[in-house]
């Protein structure tokens, strides 16, 4: 079958999607790419996720667009990466855009993804699995993370404790001992701080191949205020996202710390010291965890000057990229999707309990348009009156 894997991650910028053909070899689920790509996204919704997103006040008219214009964003991205492998697909497995996780006091009460699935459906003629984190919160779990299920397929029977990180918006780590994960949560921000610095005091949306904080010094005063977050102290399971770790908390941190003097804490030294919080951050939990190595993936393995930090903070655990696993840096979470809508589909469970924290595994998502119909036997045709009695 085919499937396609949308994931619109915390940049805001574009839709990664990636389309393959699932088969079977004994226990071995086999994934042939066919095409994937990032698809940028229309101005006018980047736009609009940048207005909605946390910190920013909003209305409800602005979720109602924002969810239907990124819906038709999405089924725009299918649509391209299915032209490009020149394929019909069974199955779109779309994870949204995160604008919600809300947590407190170490608990998710909800979670809340955007990008309406019916739309997805409309525009590629496929059902559409969507909204795949809310079955694990009502279970009791995080929602997050979701990597661990094809974390454990990658990574089973390496030598040690491998880990898979995802440095995406927030950093994530899977610890894999034999078959099982021993561990997995959100380690804190990984691209969100660097990428806010970035578009409050320059023309891009990032720091483009680390240029700016490799120019930059860090202020180890900001640093250690950053670094006295509580949520680095709580015990896993644990998960986190911009609704925390946004510009206006670096802000708030930035007044605290250098007052009077905050206008002389140049851009580049901001972005040298967020760039060393991520680095510290994940490389703490890599040595917490034991880990034997690290193999990263997402949109921070393009920045070298956070890589070189890494490893220097990480040695002597080596620290390479999923692209030697066969696995694209860019394209991982989308294929992570792929693997959670196969697995839906078919009824089993998708999430990681021992990641998580839920009660028990649970079955992911919910399907656009629902693929079982109740036979009722005596509603064969669209009624054309009704009559209530009683």
């Amino acid at each position: 079958m085919i499937v396609v894997g949308l994931m619109s991650g915390t940049s805001a910028d574009g839709v990664d999607a990636l389309a393959a053909e699932l088969s079977a070899d004994g226990d071995t689920l086999v994934a042939e790419v066919r095409a994937a790509r990032t698809v940028p996204l229309p101005e006018p919704v980047s736009a609009l996720l940048a207005a909605t997103l946390p910190p920013a006040q909003t209305s409800a008219r602005a979720w109602s667009q924002l969810d239907a214009m990124l819906g038709d964003a999405l089924g725009a991205s299918a649509a391209t990466v299915l032209e490009e492998a020149g394929v019909a697909a069974d199955l779109i497995v779309s994870h949204g855009h995160t604008v919600d996780h809300w947590v407190e006091e170490g608990r998710c009460h909800g979670t809340l993804q955007v990008g309406q699935p019916a739309w997805i459906a409309e525009r590629v003629n496929a059902p559409v699995i969507s909204d795949v984190r809310a079955a694990d919160v009502a279970a009791g779990g995080q929602g997050a993370p979701l990597a661990p299920v094809l974390d454990r397929l990658l990574l089973a029977g390496r030598p040690g404790r491998p880990a898979a990180l995802n440095l995406g918006g927030i950093a994530n780590l899977t610890v894999v001992e034999g078959h099982e994960v021993v561990l997995a949560y959100d380690t804190g921000p990984a691209n969100a701080l660097i990428d806010s610095v970035a578009r409050r005091t320059g023309d891009e949306p990032f720091d483009r191949d680390g240029l700016g904080a490799a120019r930059g010094t860090v202020h180890e005063g900001l640093l250690a205020a950053l670094l006295a977050d509580p949520y680095y102290a709580l015990a896993p399971p644990k998960s986190t996202g911009r609704e925390h770790f946004h510009g206006d908390y670096l802000q708030a941190h930035v007044d605290e710390v250098c007052g009077d003097r905050r206008a002389d804490l140049a851009p580049d030294d901001l972005l040298a010291t967020v760039t060393e919080l991520t680095a510290i951050t994940v490389a703490d939990a890599c040595r917490a965890a034991r880990v034997s190595e690290v193999i990263a993936s997402g949109g921070g393995t393009d920045n070298p000057t956070l890589l070189a930090r890494l490893r220097d903070r990480l040695a002597p655990t080596p620290l390479r990229t999923s692209d030697e696993l066969g696995v694209s840096t860019q394209h991982k979470e989308a294929l992570l999707m792929v693997v959670v809508g196969a697995l839906s589909l078919a009824g089993v469970p998708a999430a990681e309990p021992a990641a998580t924290g839920a009660s028990a595994p649970r079955v992911l998502g919910s399907l656009t348009p629902p693929s079982a119909r109740v036979d009722l036997g005596w509603l064969r045709e669209p009624p054309a009156r009704l009559r209530v009695l009683g």
